[in-house]
């Protein structure tokens, strides 16, 4: 397997908190190569606050929480480095019954059996494949920011700290959870709380601002720490002091830099095209609320590699069994993702206790 990444360096920073599936770390647990409990943090309840961080709901739970970069790096440490390649852009390829022929920006050609698009919403293989599928603009967007246990005050500490707490307010929903500090601890008092708040933004003029960095140039997916306009830094601290529970509120304040990502929908009709697939975000970028974009990766991976044994290496053969689940399931998940959204944002139909 040769992995070619189109980022010139490492994918440090990128993204905050991770939900942990047992999908997401299958191949950990599978091939003894990382010990869940080293890079994840835990919590044994589910927590409903009310408007003056009174608890309006609680029940038990079990989830795992980690980090992009702490997922990130354990993948990396299981893979020779000869075979991850930065700096190495694809632009598009041609196949027949015996290899695909890979394209690269730099006029450079690579031959393989398989060729996986794992390259995310703004997938250069689903633009190949399919041209016609457009990325549909949910309405809202997540902002989303960590600040460390020890940072915050006692009465935030005690709120947030062991338990996944949220916040529904009208046309508003909030999380927060703990997760892995920068260099991966995860002892209590020594993590960070990571939050995502969703608010409504209209398309047009307003998104068009607000993805407007500090260089003036309009980004049509994210802007990272450090890129947001200070106003709209400041009228989200504004926003979160008149509209969120105390606790949450301080996280967001004292995260200093969050950063904003567009919410999207992408539906695709197909995964599979001969010796070619798309997997992850490259086929259904799914809003973030089943927190399951990185489990719904995992398991493309996964099963992909299953049907490839269980297709004795024919690849045409394996993308033809595994196709039709993977498309299922990422319909499910998809559609499960825009019910809690719309609930959540627009309709205000969602009351804990339902299912999240």
């Amino acid at each position: 397997v040769m992995v070619y990444e189109r980022s010139r360096t490492p994918l440090e920073g990128r993204g905050a908190g991770i939900v942990l599936h047992p999908s997401s770390v299958r191949y950990f647990t599978t091939t003894k190569s990382l010990h869940v409990e080293a890079v994840s943090t835990w919590v044994d309840r589910l927590r409903y606050l009310n408007r003056d961080a009174s608890v309006l709901h609680e029940e038990p739970c079990g989830y795992r929480f980690t980090s992009y970069y702490t997922l990130y790096h354990g993948l990396l440490g299981c893979l020779d480095p000869a075979r991850y390649q930065l700096g190495v852009e694809i632009v598009d390829f041609s196949q027949d019954e015996d290899e695909v022929e890979i394209h690269f920006a730099d006029g450079s050609r690579a031959t393989c059996d398989l060729l996986v698009f794992a390259d995310g919403i703004h997938s250069t293989g689903r633009g190949l494949v399919l041209p016609d599928i457009k990325s549909r603009y949910s309405g809202y967007v997540g902002w989303r920011g960590t600040v460390g246990e020890a940072e915050l005050g006692h009465a935030a500490f005690n709120a947030l700290h062991e338990a996944i707490v949220y916040y529904i307010g009208a046309a508003t929903h909030v999380l927060t959870y703990p997760i892995p500090d920068f260099d991966g601890s995860v002892e209590l008092g020594r993590r960070r709380i990571n939050f995502v708040w969703y608010l409504n933004v209209a398309a047009g003029p307003e998104l068009d601002d607000l993805m407007t960095d500090r260089e003036g140039i309009r980004r049509t997916v994210s802007l990272g720490p450090g890129a947001v306009q200070e106003r709209h830094l400041k009228a989200l601290f504004d926003t979160a002091e008149d509209m969120l529970p105390p606790p949450i509120a301080e996280t967001v304040i004292r995260s200093g830099e969050p950063f904003v990502q567009v919410v999207f929908d992408i539906d695709v009709p197909q995964m599979a095209f001969g010796r070619v697939c798309l997997v992850g975000d490259a086929a259904f970028a799914i809003r973030p609320h089943a927190a399951a974009g990185t489990a719904k990766a995992a398991e493309d991976a996964f099963k992909l590699a299953e049907a490839m044994d269980a297709a004795g290496g024919n690849v045409v053969e394996a993308l033809r069994r595994w196709e039709p689940e993977q498309l299922a399931l990422g319909r499910q998940v998809l559609e499960r993702a825009r019910d809690i959204g719309n609930r959540s944002q627009f309709l205000g139909t969602y009351r804990p206790p339902d299912p999240y």
